[in-house]
């Protein structure tokens, strides 16, 4: 790669890691360390081809959801066992909405990995149930059911979360 197309990549991503690396946490299911690694192996991707790459976001993007549903997929993701408690947290939040980013991120990793990218792409990256349905391969009906057992599931995990009936406030003021 010439030092032009390198200096580009680099610029992109300093300014858009911040944004990708929310998406991926929430894939992530609150996962700092495993949303890191998403972001990194979709980075990665997207250096190779960037010459080729007219939507670099896009691609990232994309690299981050198919990577994590192939993750998924892997059997020995399946033998995990599942704790009562999240490892420790980071530090403090200073953001207005820190509590309701906690009861959200605490809610999202007890949901299963495809009831997070469901609701990931649909209310915090707005996408229609379509794109969805396309990006993580399954029907539109399959997406609209996930969701609805998805929310009722963040709201029976997290009662603070009934009061919020807009799905779109709960994944707005999570991550603001």
């Amino acid at each position: 790669m010439d030092d032009d197309a390198e200096r580009a990549f680099r610029e992109f991503v300093t300014a858009r890691s911040p944004a990708l690396m929310r998406v991926a946490y929430l894939l992530a299911g609150g996962d700092q360390h495993a949303a890191e690694d998403l972001l990194q192996s979709a980075l990665a991707r997207t250096f190779a081809k960037w010459r080729s790459i007219e939507s670099p976001e896009a691609y990232v993007r994309q690299a981050m959801y198919r990577q994590q549903v192939s993750w998924w997929r892997l059997a020995w993701r399946r033998n995990e066992m599942a704790v009562a408690e999240p490892p420790e947290t980071s530090g403090p939040d200073e953001a207005h909405s820190a509590e309701l980013k906690i009861v959200v991120r605490r809610a999202l990793a007890r949901l299963t990995p495809r009831q997070r990218a469901v609701l990931v792409l649909r209310y915090f990256e707005d996408l229609p149930e379509s794109t969805v349905a396309a990006q993580l391969g399954c029907t539109v009906g399959t997406v609209r059911s996930t969701a609805h057992r998805a929310l009722a599931r963040l709201r029976e995990l997290s009662p603070e979360l009934r009061a919020l009936d807009d799905p779109y406030t709960i994944f707005g003021e999570a991550t603001a």
